[in-house]
């Protein structure tokens, strides 16, 4: 009975994470099955691990594996990173727990409430990265900076040249910046950015 207890209050806690939060905000159908599927199958480990006396090992051990697999993959954004640990977290959480109690269910309810904070939109809504390819070679930062103040329409906070090519007179560079309030009014930045973004992928000198 407890074990049940326990699976419900994970998937509960599961597809709040996935189908409350991080689908809503992020649109990416292929990590759903993936925080899902990571989350119950470290659940369900983690519960035939319990009764064991080396259980807790084994079940950061299991953690800590999948982390480094799953991390390897470069369809992953950072953001993502987050969503996909915590679904190991809980997953690991409510497993390695004997019974349910106030002291898994808070620190379930403290990962979703973190990233629910950490991942709103409303949390600083101007700020963007992009990594763009320019059509010039820029070997001046100020000029740099100045013309991707002038292309996208923000103050730039940071800039960093990834790739200077005088050959093909082209550079990639990937630059933090704060948009305009004029365009988050008139939503543009939502054109903005899979137009910029896309330009480029980040190259190894």
């Amino acid at each position: 009975m407890l074990a049940f207890a326990t699976v419900a209050i994970d998937l509960v806690a599961i597809a709040l994470l996935t189908f409350g939060i991080y689908f809503p905000r992020h649109r990416r159908r292929d990590l759903v099955a993936a925080f899902l599927g990571v989350n119950v199958g470290v659940l369900a480990v983690s519960l035939v691990l319990a009764s064991s006396t080396v259980g807790a090992g084994l079940g950061l051990g299991l953690f800590g594996v999948l982390s480094i697999i799953r991390l390897r993959s470069d369809e992953i954004e950072q953001h993502e990173v987050a969503y996909y640990f915590s679904a190991l977290a809980i997953g690991l959480i409510s497993g390695l727990g004997t019974a349910p109690s106030a002291l898994t269910v808070g620190l379930i309810a403290l990962i979703i409430a973190v990233l629910f904070i950490a991942d709103h939109p409303r949390l600083f809504p101007r700020t963007r990265q992009q990594t763009i390819t320019l059509d010039s070679a820029f070997t001046d930062e100020g000029a740099l900076t100045a013309h991707l103040a002038a292309l996208l329409g923000g103050r730039i906070r940071s800039v960093q040249v990834r790739q200077l090519d005088l050959v093909n007179d082209t550079t990639q560079v990937d630059v933090r910046f704060d948009v305009a309030e004029r365009r988050i009014r008139g939503g543009q930045h939502d054109e903005l950015a899979p137009a910029t973004s896309a330009v480029g992928v980040p190259v190894s000198r």
